[in-house]
This record gives structure tokens, sequence and C-alpha cells, in this order.
């Protein structure tokens, strides 16, 4: 293999990285679930394991069958200064799907 070659393919494979990185985010894709997800759980928060945790509260999730609780828990943000927008279950003329929390 000639170093033109060698060149030609790196310049290939460099753009064709470039184009996948560069690529936008996909839509969300929503499931949607025809029966309202209970009320929330009242939890009882654990001791918080250190300076600077956030509470990200527990959530009903839809298992393909059934509502199915996961628990709060704490976390350090991303980044300071950044806040935790919870997640929560979304009303449509479909039925309902889930909003990801996320930090902000």
């Amino acid at each position: 293999m000639t170093a033109r070659t060698r060149f030609s393919r790196l310049v290939a494979i460099t753009g064709l990285a470039a184009v996948l990185v560069a690529r936008p985010a996909r839509a969300a894709v929503h499931v949607y679930v025809g029966a309202a997800p209970p009320p929330v759980v009242v939890e009882v928060r654990p001791r918080v394991p250190g300076t600077g945790y956030v509470w990200i509260g527990g959530f009903h999730r839809w298992d393909g069958r059934a509502y199915v609780w996961v628990p709060g828990r704490w976390a350090l943000p991303p980044k300071h200064r950044t806040v935790w927008v919870p997640g929560h279950w979304k009303t449509h003329p479909r039925g309902w799907y889930w909003v990801e929390g996320h930090w902000r």
C-alpha cells in the first residue's frame, strides 16, 4: 500500500468520523401507555451521602405490561450549578408517555 493510498483512507475515515459525531440527536420516540400512571410513592430519603448531592425522586416506569416503581437516589450533578429537572408522565390523545428527567 502506498503512502498516498494510506493517506486517502485516513482522510476518508476521518471524514466519516466527523459526520457521525456531528449528526443531530434523534427525535424522541414515545411509547404510549393506555392507563394513567399510579400516584407517586412518597419516599423516605436515605441520609445524603455527602456535600453537593441532589435527590432524584423515584418514578413509575412502564415495563410493557405494568407500571413498576423505580426508587429515588442521590446523585452528584455533572457540573456546578446544574439542577435536576424531574421526569414526568405526560398525557396525549394516544395515551400517556414518559418524559425523561435530565440535568439543566
